[in-house]
């Protein structure tokens, strides 16, 4: 294996990679880890060590207390100022390069549903899929509002929609995004519920006077005024928030 310094394009690689797998499953055996190795023509030890090295400069991690590696170069915290904020650019390098988006992109994850339902280009779709494994990443695979952790029934929901959304900075960002079942997502979407900028799980006024049955207290009002789990990093943008409820009445 080659021990020439890493270039711009591997360490791009790699954040697009730790933007993906939870931070705490970041190892030299996880399958996608070895998948990149073998791509740049690195050990996964390497690979694994240097997406450890981005955790410290994650303000997500650092406020849990949690330090990736204290060694890195400079262009470490080059690439991660230039992309961890700028997932657009951070998806369309990774898929410019030949071969690459099929490994931080699996053809399983393309298959997934990605929350939307209009007819998407090919490049469109494998930006949905990126925001949405990297937002199911975050959360550990697990719906922010009931613990469901059932893959084909989680979606990345968008706080800001995605009609809305600036394209470039918002519409792949993943602090833009939360992880919900297909319930509470089309809860969300439509109203019925939302979470406030210290999120806190609201339900509308209108659902609570038309709707008193079991199965809604069952499955909204046991929620109401309860936090979300909140992601491992990636923690949900509270100017979107403000944006999406802003449009929302009833609460």
């Amino acid at each position: 294996m080659s021990r020439t310094k890493w270039t711009k394009e591997e360490t791009i690689l790699a954040l697009a990679l730790y933007c993906k797998i939870p931070f705490g499953k970041i190892h030299k055996n996880h399958p996608q880890v070895i998948e990149l190795s073998r791509f740049i023509g690195r050990t996964p030890s390497a690979v694994s060590m240097k997406m450890w090295n981005f955790g410290r400069f994650d303000p997500d991690l650092a406020a849990k207390g949690i330090v990736g590696l204290e060694h890195g170069s400079e262009l470490d915290k080059e690439v991660w100022d230039e992309y961890y904020q700028n997932m657009e650019d951070l998806f369309d390098l990774t898929d410019s390069i030949a071969g690459a988006s099929k490994i931080i992109i699996s053809d399983e994850e393309l298959r997934l549903p990605v929350g939307e339902t209009r007819t998407t280009t090919t490049k469109a779709r494998k930006g949905q899929a990126f925001f949405r494994s990297t937002v199911l990443s975050a959360y550990n695979s697990t719906c922010c509002i009931t613990g469901i952790t059932i893959p084909s029934l989680l979606q990345a929901s968008h706080i800001k929609s995605w009609t809305d959304s600036d394209p470039v900075t918002e519409r792949t960002n993943p602090i833009n995004g939360l992880c919900l079942n297909e319930l509470h997502h089309a809860a969300f979407d439509k109203g019925v519920l939302t979470i406030d900028i210290d999120y806190r799980i609201l339900i509308s006024k209108v659902a609570r006077d038309l709707y008193t049955n079991e199965a809604f207290n069952e499955n909204f009002m046991r929620y109401d005024g309860k936090y979300i789990t909140l992601p491992e990093r990636f923690l949900p943008s509270k100017e979107m928030i403000d944006y999406h409820n802003s449009k929302l009445s009833n609460f």
